[in-house]
């Protein structure tokens, strides 16, 4: 049986900066912070991701604390124009489809980022399934999201590659017994990636 192998999403397969939207937010907004970070630190953010507010609900009480003139429409653009995608990362999955392995997402993320990264990245559309905070109820590194992997893949331990640029998730995955990679750069992942899979893939 060929290992599954698990991707994060944002700073492995996708590059993102809030700031983008958040200079966007504060140009529409009567009184906006007197920094971009509210955008990214706000518990309002976390909150979304886990699922415990929706999409509707965030932009109300964002509206609520800056006074964004626009409507959730506009704001959702706002809010997923802000990635852009890491063509090394992107090949990697690419090479891996070719070679039948398969693939998932295990992320962090709203479902205003995953509709516009749907819409946008034609690459994201092509992996065998995904498991979204927003939708598991629950944030990496909690225990719950990384059981909903294993539910979904009906795979466990050694049998999961994951990649991700956080130290605490990958402890996460590593106390699972998956073979995790923490996430530097495309080339030691990539690497990283083909010496557990050495043996599976084939090449003409």
């Amino acid at each position: 049986m060929k290992p599954t192998v698990v991707f994060d999403l944002g700073k492995v397969l996708v590059d993102f900066d809030y700031a983008i939207a958040a200079r966007k937010i504060v140009a529409r907004s009567t009184h906006p912070p007197d920094n971009l970070n509210f955008l990214w630190e706000s518990p309002l953010l976390l909150q979304l991701e886990s699922g415990q507010l929706n999409r509707q609900e965030f932009f109300e009480a964002m509206q609520k604390a800056i006074g964004f003139q626009g409507d959730l429409e506009e704001f959702s653009l706002y809010f997923g124009d802000i990635f852009e995608p890491i063509a090394p990362m992107v090949d990697l999955h690419s090479m891996l489809r070719q070679q039948k392995i398969p693939t998932y997402i295990l992320s962090n993320v709203s479902d205003i980022a995953v509709n516009h990264i749907r819409k946008h990245f034609p690459f994201f559309n092509h992996f065998d399934g995904y498991v979204f905070s927003y939708e598991a109820g629950s944030l990496k590194p909690e225990t719950k999201i990384y059981e909903a992997l294993e539910r979904l893949t009906g795979k466990r331990g050694t049998d999961l590659i994951y990649i991700d640029d956080r130290p605490e998730n990958i402890e996460a995955a590593n106390v699972r017994g998956w073979r995790a990679i923490l996430h530097e750069s495309p080339e030691k992942s990539r690497a990283a990636v083909l010496k557990f899979l050495r043996g599976t893939l084939k090449f003409n």
